[in-house]
C-alpha cells in the first residue's frame, strides 16, 4: 500500500566442572525464552534418604530427592538468592550458600560425599560465587545474551530495554522513523516480542517496540536471538524478556538521581541541502537551495532530569513480600524544523515519562506460590514554537503555534501463580490484563485552518517571495478515547519422567482496539503545493491527472481518514521434551500450533490462518562430560502474527485522496484560490475512498501466516579457570510473507482471461496476499447473490520472483566474567541480510503499516528490488567490561562499531521516467537507471562510552557517584538519509540524500545513588 508515512531447559547431568551460575553477560544458554524462574541442578551423595533443600531469600523452600544415580533437580525457582543443603536423617551434612539464579538456566551445584549426619553441626559451610567458573550451561540449545541488575549498575549504557538489548550479538538499531526499536537477525523491528514477568508487553496496535520497566526495577533481562523452544512463538527477530526485583526477607530502600546537563552536551551540528552535480536534463525542485542550510542545529540541545526510589522487603517473614519502585523521567530541549517545513520555528520541547511497578510475592504453602504484578508506563510530549529566520540565523518569541501533543499510557496487571504438585510435577499459570491509551491533539488546531504542506513552493508571483501558513502545524490527529486492550493467559505443566523432561500447554492472547488510526486535522484535508518542471507533462497519468501547465505550480488537496476499530486472536498449544539420553548429550524436541485470527470494525473475520504447525529440534553435546566444551544446534520454524494495525488501511474501510488544481491566488490561512481542477477530481493510487469493505474479500482465503526457518550450529568452550569462547552459525530463510497488492485490475484481467466478466464482482482496492504464491480470493458478486473464486499466481500479478529474506551470520566472542574484579566481553558478527522484503515495514521511507507497505503493491515497483536489506550489517564489533580499581572505585566502557546501513533510491521509472502506477517517485529506478539497495551505504558508525563509578568506604559503600561519557568520540554519523529522489519527472527533490536520523552527539550523565 502506498507509504503515507514518511519519517514516522535444563536437564540432569552429572558434571563436576561447571556451577554455571551465570551472573555475567553473553550467555548462550538457559531453558526457555520468556521464563520468570531458575533451576539448580547437580549431584549429590546417592546413599539411601538422602535429600536436597533449597532454602531461598524470598522465602521459597524445597526438600526433593538425590535419585539412584546421584542427581537431583530443583525447577521452577523464583529468582534470588538460595542455600543448598544435603540433608540426611532431617540433618544438614552439607551446604552451598549464595547460589544465585539467572533466569531461565540451570545453575549446577554438586557436592563431594557428604559427611555422616553426627558431623553436620561441625561442618564449614562454603560460600559458592558466580565467580568460581566461566559459565557453559550444556543444556542449552538456544542463543541468547542475559543481562543482570549487577551488571546494569556497572556499565554505562541507555536506561531502556533496547538499549540493554543491543549488547547482544547480531543487534542493531532500528529505523528512526519507528521510535526506539532494534533489529534482531536481519527481522523487521515489527517482529519481536516483549515480555514482563513472562506476560506480552509488545505495543499492541503495530507490535512496534513494547513496555519496559523501571531501570532500577529490572533484576535480569534476557534477549534471544534464537532458537528458542516450542513453548513460545509470535516472534521470528528475537525477544526481549524482563524479569522485575522481589521483595525478600530483609527490607531494603534506595534512591537516585541523574543529570544529563545541557551545557555538558554537544551540539548535533547543521544538516545541509545536499547540492550534488545531477544528471543533464535534471535539476533540483528549488535551485536556490543545494549547499544552503536544511536543518538548524547548532543551538539544538537538551537536558535530563531522573529521580527514581524503590523498597522491598517482607510484610509477613517467610510468606508475603513486596517490591515496590516508580522513576520519573524528565527531558526538555530545542530542536529547530526545517527550512521547508510548513512552519519554520524553534520547538521548545518538554518529555515526561514517568513508569511504576509493584509486585506482591505469597508463598502460600511450600507447595503453591502466588505472584501479582503491576505495571504503569506513561509517554508524554508537548512543545511550542519559536520564531526562526534561516535568512538572518535569528530567534524569537512565540509564534502561538505548536506541534502535536501526545500521550500514550499503558497499565498492566499479571497474575502467576506455581504449585509443585510433587517432585517431579509442576503446574504453573500466568493471567494478564492491559490498557494502552493513545492521545494526540494539537492546540493550535482549530478545526478550520487546514494544515500546509510545502509552502516554500508556493508561486513567488502570488506572494511576493514570503511563505502563507496559518496555526494548524501538523497534518494527522488521533480520535479522542483510542485504546488497545489486551489480555492473556498461559497454562504450563512439567512433568520429569526419568531423563526426559516433558512440557505441555497453552498460550492465548487477546488483542482488541478502539478508535485507532488517524484523522486529518482542520477541515479534514491538507492542502499541499508542489511544482513541476516539465509543466506541459501530466503530472499523475495514471490516474488522469493532467498537466499543471503555465510556470508548473499546482496544490493538492489530501484527505486521511483511517480511524477503526479491530481485534486479534492468538491461540496456541505445545508439546515438547527434552530427553537427557545420556551424560553427554541432550536432545530438545517440540512442537507449537499457532492459530491466529483478525478481525474488523465489524467483527468480520478477514484472516484465519487455521492449524500452524512449527517443529522445533534441538541437541547438545556435553564433548568431555565436563561442561568445558560444549557443541549444539537448533533447527526451528517460527510462525509470526499479524498485528492489530492490519486492519487500518485493509480490512476496514479508510480514505486516501489526492485532488490536484492550479491556482490564481492564497488566501490570508494559505489554502490556494481561483481553483482549476487538473484532474477527474479526487483520485486514490489504492482505491481509498471511504467505501465499507468486504471482510471475505480484502486478504486471500487461503493465506498463509508469515513464517521463518532458521538452523544454528555452535560451541562454547572454556580456556582456563577465568575464560569462556565460542562461536555459532546463523541462517535464516523467510518461506513466507505477507503484503498487499493494489494492481487489482489484474484480477479483472484474470477473469477476462477464464470467460469471466469482472463486472459482475466487487474487486477491492488492494488485497492482502503471499507475495511470490498462488492465492485464491472470493469475491462478492455485484448483484448481492454469493461468491466468486479467482486464483491469482505470480505472474498473473506481474511479478517475476515471490518475497525473498534470507540471512546468514558468524558469530564469535570470547569472555572473562566478572569475577569480583573485572570482567570483560567481545562479540564480532560477520552477516550479510539480503532480498526484495524487509518484513513487516519499510525502513527507508519509514512506512509502518504493518504488512501492507508499498512494496508488492504493482510488478514495476519491484523491479530490481532485490539487494540489501534495510537491517543488514556487515561487520559489527562490540566490546564492553568493567574494572574495579580498588573496592570503592569501578570504571567500565561499552564499544560499539558497526557498518553503515544500505542507502535506497526510489525515483520514477526508467529513461522515460513513467509512473505506471501513480506512485510517484517510488521505483527502484533514480535518474533513468535501475538501483538496487545497498548499491551504496552509509557510514561506518562508531559509539565509545565510558564511565566511572565512586563507591566510598565511608558510607559502607551503600553511596555511590558516577560519571558516564557517552558517545566520547562525538560521532555525528547519518543513521538514515532521505531515499526519495524526485518530486516530479525530472525534477531532483531538494532533500535525497539528506541526513534524517543521526548519531546523538556527546554527552555526560551525573548520578548519585544511595541504597540502604
Amino acid at each position: 500500500m502506498s507509504s503515507r508515512n514518511i519519517r514516522q531447559a535444563s536437564v540432569l547431568r552429572r558434571s563436576k566442572l561447571a556451577v554455571a551460575l551465570a551472573m555475567g553477560l553473553g550467555l548462550t544458554g538457559g531453558a526457555f525464552a520468556q521464563s520468570t524462574t531458575g533451576t539448580i541442578t547437580g549431584q549429590a551423595p546417592a546413599a539411601a534418604g538422602e535429600t536436597v533443600q533449597v532454602t531461598g531469600s524470598t522465602g521459597v523452600t524445597r526438600e526433593v530427592p538425590v535419585d539412584a544415580s546421584g542427581r537431583y533437580r530443583v525447577g521452577n525457582l523464583p529468582l534470588g538468592t538460595y542455600t543448598v543443603n544435603v540433608m540426611k536423617g532431617g540433618a544438614v551434612v552439607d551446604s552451598r550458600k549464595n547460589v544465585s539464579l539467572t533466569v531461565g538456566t540451570s545453575s549446577e551445584v554438586s557436592f563431594v560425599e557428604a559427611a555422616n549426619a553426627s558431623s553436620a553441626q561441625s561442618l564449614d559451610q562454603v560460600t559458592v560465587t558466580a565467580n568460581s567458573l566461566p559459565q557453559i550451561d550444556v543444556a542449552a540449545v538456544d542463543s541468547r545474551t542475559v543481562v543482570t541488575a549487577e551488571t546494569l549498575a556497572r556499565l554505562p549504557l541507555g536506561r531502556n530495554a533496547e538499549a540493554i538489548a543491543l549488547l547482544a550479538p547480531g543487534a542493531v538499531v532500528g529505523s528512526g522513523d519507528f521510535g526506539r526499536t532494534v533489529s534482531f537477525g536481519g527481522a523487521g523491528v515489527s517482529e519481536n516480542a516483549y515480555y514482563i514477568n513472562g506476560y506480552n508487553t509488545s505495543d499492541p496496535l503495530r507490535n512496534l517496540g513494547g513496555v519496559g520497566l523501571p531501570y532500577g526495577a529490572i533484576d535480569q533481562q534476557e534477549v534471544y536471538t534464537g532458537g528458542y523452544s516450542a513453548m513460545y512463538g509470535r516472534s521470528d527477530g528475537g525477544v526481549i524478556s524482563q524479569v522485575g526485583k522481589r521483595g525478600t526477607n530483609e527490607w531494603h530502600f534506595g534512591a537516585q538521581a541523574l543529570w544529563e546537563p545541557k551545557f555538558a552536551r554537544s551540539t548535533a551540528g547543521n544538516v545541509m541541502f545536499p547540492n550534488k552535480t545531477l544528471p543533464a536534463g535534471y535539476d533540483y525542485t528549488d535551485s536556490s537551495l543545494p549547499g544552503t542550510v536544511y536543518r538548524n542545529r547548532d543551538n539544538n540541545t537538551q537536558w535530563t532530569r531522573t529521580v527514581s526510589a524503590y523498597a522491598g522487603g517482607p510484610l509477613i517473614k517467610d510468606t508475603l513480600y513486596m517490591f515496590i519502585a516508580a522513576e520519573s523521567e524528565k527531558v526538555e530541549g530545542n530542536n529547530t524544523t526545517s527550512a521547508i517545513a510548513s512552519t519554520v520555528a524553534n520547538n521548545h520541547y518538554t518529555y515526561d515519562l514517568p513508569k511504576f511497578y509493584a509486585k506482591l510475592d505469597w508463598n502460600i504453602n511450600d507447595s503453591n506460590i502466588l505472584e501479582l504484578t503491576g505495571i504503569k508506563s506513561s509517554d508524554e510530549r508537548s512543545g511550542q514554537y519559536y520564531g526562526y529566520d534561516y535568512a538572518t540565523r535569528q530567534s524569537s518569541g512565540s509564534l502561538g503555534t505548536y506541534p502535536d501533543s501526545t500521550k500514550t499510557s499503558s497499565t498492566y496487571g499479571i497474575a502467576k501463580y506455581t504449585s509443585y504438585i510433587t517432585d517431579d510435577l509442576t503446574l504453573t499459570a500466568t493471567y494478564g490484563k492491559s490498557k494502552t491509551t493513545d492521545v494526540q491533539r494539537n492546540p493550535g488546531d482549530n478545526g478550520i485552518d487546514p494544515n500546509i504542506g510545502r509552502p516554500d513552493l508556493q508561486d513567488p508571483l502570488i506572494t511576493g517571495g514570503s511563505s502563507i501558513a496559518n496555526g494548524t502545524t501538523t497534518t494527522q490527529k488521533i480520535a479522542p478515547g483510542a485504546n488497545s486492550k489486551t489480555h492473556g493467559l498461559r497454562v504450563d505443566l512439567e512433568w520429569q519422567i526419568g531423563d526426559h523432561r516433558v512440557t505441555g500447554g497453552i498460550d492465548n492472547m487477546k488483542y482488541t482496539a478502539k478508535d485507532e488510526g488517524v484523522t486529518t486535522t482542520g477541515p479534514g484535508y491538507t492542502w499541499i503545493y508542489g511544482r513541476s518542471r516539465s509543466p506541459g507533462s501530466d503530472l499523475v497519468p495514471a490516474l488522469g491527472v493532467g498537466p499543471a501547465g503555465g510556470r508548473g505550480y499546482y496544490a493538492r488537496r489530501l484527505i486521511f481518514q483511517t480511524s477503526t476499530s479491530m481485534s486479534v486472536d492468538q491461540k496456541a498449544y505445545y508439546l515438547e521434551d527434552k530427553w537427557q539420553i545420556n551424560d553427554k548429550i541432550l536432545l530438545s524436541v517440540g512442537v507449537r500450533n499457532d492459530k491466529f485470527t483478525n478481525y474488523n470494525n465489524v467483527g468480520a473475520s478477514y484472516v484465519d490462518s487455521g492449524n500452524q504447525w512449527a517443529p522445533r529440534i534441538g541437541a547438545s553435546w556435553d564433548v568431555f562430560g565436563d561442561s568445558s566444551l560444549k557443541i549444539y544446534g537448533n533447527l526451528g520454524r517460527y510462525y509470526l502474527a499479524l498485528p492489530n494495525s492490519v486492519a487500518i488501511r485493509g480490512a476496514s474501510s479508510s480514505t486516501y485522496t489526492n485532488e490536484y488544481f492550479t491556482y490564481t491566488g492564497i488566501a490570508a490561512n494559505g489554502a490556494p484560490i481561483g481553483l482549476t481542477p487538473l484532474g477527474p477530481g479526487a483520485v486514490s493510487a489504492n482505491g481509498e475512498y471511504g467505501q465499507p469493505n468486504d471482510a471475505k474479500s480484502v486478504a486471500a482465503a487461503d493465506l498463509k501466516s508469515q513464517y521463518q526457518d532458521e538452523a544454528i550450529l555452535g560451541f562454547d568452550k572454556t580456556l582456563g579457570p577465568s575464560w569462556v569462547t565460542g562461536a555459532k552459525l546463523t541462517f535464516r530463510k523467510l518461506q513466507t510473507a505477507i503484503d498487499d497488492v493494489c494492481d487489482t485490475g489484474k484480477i479483472a484481467d484474470k477473469m477476462v482471461s477464464q470467460g469471466l466478466d469482472p463486472n459482475s464482482v466487487t474487486i477491492p482496492g488492494c488485497v492482502i496476499f503471499n507475495p511470490g504464491e498462488s492465492n485464491r480470493f472470493s469475491l462478492a458478486n455485484a448483484n448481492g447473490n454469493g461468491r466468486t473464486s479467482v486464483t491469482m499466481s505470480t505472474s498473473d500479478w506481474g511479478f517475476s520472483e515471490g518475497a525473498k529474506r534470507k540471512y546468514y551470520a558468524l558469530d564469535m566472542y570470547l569472555e572473562h566474567p566478572f569475577d569480583g574484579k573485572w570482567q570483560g566481553r567481545v562479540d564480532y558478527t560477520f552477516s550479510k541480510s539480503y532480498g526484495n522484503t524487509e518484513g513487516q515495514v519499510k525502513s527507508d521511507i519509514g512506512q509502518n503499516d504493518i504488512s501492507k507497505t508499498q512494496d508488492w503493491d504493482a510488478a514495476a515497483l519491484m523491479v530490481h528490488s532485490n539487494g540489501l536489506l534495510a537491517n543488514d550489517r556487515t561487520h559489527q564489533l562490540k566490546a564492553y567490561g568493567s574494572y574495579a580499581l580498588t573496592d570503592e572505585w569501578m570504571f567500565s566502557g561499552a564499544l560499539r562499531i558497526t557498518s553503515g546501513s544500505p542507502r535506497s533510491c526510489l525515483g520514477y521509472f526508467g529513461p522515460t521516467e513513467a509512473d505506471p502506477i501513480g506512485y510517484g517517485s517510488s521505483y527502484h529506478s533514480c535518474a533513468g537507471k535501475l538501483y538496487a539497495p545497498g548499491d551504496q551505504r552509509l557510514p561506518w558508525i562508531k559509539q565509545l562510552d565510558l564511565s566511572v563509578t565512586y563507591r566510598p568506604s565511608f558510607a559502607d559503600h551503600k553511596l555511590a557517584f558516577g560519571l558516564s561519557v557517552f558517545n566520547v568520540t562525538n560521532e555525528r554519523k547519518p543513521t538514515l538519509v532521505d531515499s526519495t529522489y524526485e518530486d516530479d519527472r525530472y525534477t531532483v527533490s531538494n532533500t535525497y540524500g539528506a541526513g534524517l536520523y543521526f548519531q546523538t552527539p556527546r554527552y555526560a550523565r551525573l548520578t548519585a545513588t544511595y541504597d540502604f
